[in-house]
């Protein structure tokens, strides 16, 4: 199964702004790894991949504005998000050294953190955990919500004291 296809495609339990994240995960990934323009890429996932049929799997037809929102946010904000990832993880380890995928998930979190104040913090992690584990066994799932949980005290703090801080 390719690292872009989590082991449980987006089905009916999953719903359009879900939907959204992942694809939009997928988009960032095929971006980082080719170098490919975030507008080509939107407009090729929308002609050819959003809610389609593949290998008999129909997926959920996802948010359209916030596929583009996340995928274009993303990409425009990227220097900012990845100095934002890069101050949450262990100095030893870099942005640029995570594995594609985990980047991609890290950074459209991050990315709606940021920009996305109507969404709770803990919604946002949540979603983006559980992308994590449909993509990853190991322990990267945990290293996200690690990263998540620190990055969203430092940019949503009144979220945190108001819920009696604790982890999401």
């Amino acid at each position: 199964m390719s690292r872009l296809a989590p082991a449980n495609p987006a089905s009916a339990g999953v719903g359009r702004r879900s939907a959204a994240r992942l694809n939009a995960v997928q988009a960032l990934y095929q971006i980082d790894q080719s170098a490919a323009d975030p507008e080509r890429t939107i407009e090729e996932f929308v002609a050819h991949r959003l809610g389609r049929e593949i290998d008999g799997e129909r997926y959920v037809e996802p948010d359209p504005k916030l596929f583009a929102e996340l995928v274009c946010g993303t990409s425009a904000r990227r220097a900012e998000i990845d100095q934002v990832i890069a101050k949450a993880i262990l100095k030893e380890r870099t942005v640029e050294r995570l594995e594609m995928v985990l980047r991609a998930v890290l950074r459209a979190a991050v990315y709606e953190l940021i920009a996305g104040p109507g969404v709770p913090a803990r919604v946002i992690i949540s979603e983006y955990l559980d992308l994590a584990h449909a993509f990853f066994a190991g322990a990267e799932p945990g290293f996200v919500n690690g990263i998540l949980d620190r990055v969203a005290r430092d940019l949503r703090p009144g979220e945190f004291k108001e819920a009696g801080g604790g982890a999401p």
